[in-house]
């Protein structure tokens, strides 16, 4: 059963995750943009959250001009997977750390191994 929280609730967790991450980190990220959305577009419907763009890692001399990447955070399948509120700010922390990690490089395997799949 799915969690009630309204958009509001659900973004407020958002905004609290990214209050969390370490103001060293939050500095470092360049032309990314976080968005809250209700549901994933394609066949993936149990997607939490994810980063759409050039990771740090992989920019060159001659990145520029571009759109800013996007992390996106998605309320539908998160609310659907927790049942506590509780649960749905915690998966919101991790889900936000996750996407930012992309943004820096990190794979997903590396994730997984350290605590953030």
């Amino acid at each position: 059963m799915a969690v009630d929280m309204g958009e509001a609730e659900f973004e407020a967790a958002v905004s609290d995750a990214l209050d969390a991450v370490p103001q060293e980190l939050m500095a470092m990220l360049d032309n990314v943009v976080i968005l809250v959305e209700e549901e994933p577009e394609g066949p993936e419907k149990d997607l939490l959250g994810l980063y759409q763009g050039t990771a740090l890692t992989d920019r060159g001399w001659e990145y520029g001009g571009v759109l800013p990447d996007t992390i996106t955070i998605y309320r539908g399948p998160t609310l659907r997977m927790c049942a506590t509120v509780k649960e749905v700010v915690d998966e919101v922390a991790v889900t936000v750390v996750h996407e930012i990690a992309h943004h820096f490089g990190i794979e997903e395997h590396r994730l997984h191994e350290l605590g953030w799949g």
